[in-house]
């Protein structure tokens, strides 16, 4: 049995990297911060917090960096964007309301980490946000059709301090069927058979004062500390065999719109 507590969803914090500049997704993001690039006309951070808030999570700490100012104010001016309302020129400028469109009960922390901190140090440099024994993790570029309450669940039964999500990405050529010298079959895209990282961690809160050090700007989450923590076998894993994606490119950027357009969006598990 885990010698760690339950933790309710609503309770857990959900870290976000969301501090990188995109630079392979410009022909998309122009001057955006990557978390702001979009997906069928909505951020790809929503979307990947429209995935924690279905499975009951909604308490955000987003970790920002490049351009940070702009993940603020998309969603510090999301209720004026949701609703109809009437500003007064004249005076305080105060908006008076007509409608009340409430998307979500989310309550978003925004921590400056540092413009060029690598991801260990942003973790870390969150460190007092996290008030629960236990806290989410997911990188800012990566969707999937990913079932959180399972990792959760494997997670505290684990009895670890670290949990990933072992994911099969797609391969980026299709494949040929060879008989000889003739092809006999194309298939489009094949996930990989091995698993790769794909990110939606959960960390029990000790694991930060562990592994982590606010002032190693340079230090990747996954390089030494995940490392370390495999080492001393507390890092678990859970294998996701569904949808997962990461969009590190332009050509990404394009495939996941497609697929959202077409209605074929398997990562968007939440209703409207």
């Amino acid at each position: 049995m885990s010698e760690y507590p339950d933790v309710a969803p609503a309770d857990i914090p959900v870290v976000i990297l969301c501090g990188g500049m995109g630079t392979r997704l410009r022909e998309a993001s122009e001057q955006l911060p990557k978390g702001l690039v979009d997906i069928g006309g909505r951020p790809v951070l929503w979307h990947i917090m429209k995935t924690y808030s279905h499975f009951g999570f909604r308490r955000f700490v987003l970790c920002l960096g490049y351009k940070g100012d702009m993940i603020k104010e998309y969603f510090v001016d999301h209720r004026a964007r949701m609703n109809d309302f009437t500003l007064r020129m004249r005076g305080s400028h105060e908006l008076e309301f007509h409608t009340n469109v409430a998307e979500e009960d989310w309550e978003i922390t925004f921590a400056e980490t540092g413009l060029t901190s690598a991801t260990g140090a942003r973790i870390a440099r969150v460190g007092q946000y996290l008030d629960a024994p236990r806290f989410a993790l997911t990188y800012g570029d990566g969707i999937g059709a990913v079932d959180l309450a399972a990792t959760l669940a494997a997670h505290t039964a684990s009895g670890k301090l670290g949990t990933l999500t072992g994911v099969h990405p797609a391969g980026r050529y299709g494949e040929m069927v060879l008989e000889g010298d003739a092809v006999t079959a194309f298939n489009e895209k094949q996930s990989q058979t091995g698993y790769v990282n794909g990110g939606f961690f959960f960390f029990e809160r000790e694991f930060v004062d562990r592994y982590l050090d606010a002032d190693a700007v340079e230090e990747m989450l996954e390089h030494a500390p995940l490392q370390k923590l495999a080492r001393d076998g507390q890092l678990g894993v859970h294998r996701h065999e569904g949808f997962w994606m990461g969009m590190d490119t332009f050509r990404d950027w394009k495939e996941l719109n497609s697929l959202w357009d077409a209605g074929q969006a398997e990562w968007k598990v939440w209703s409207d």
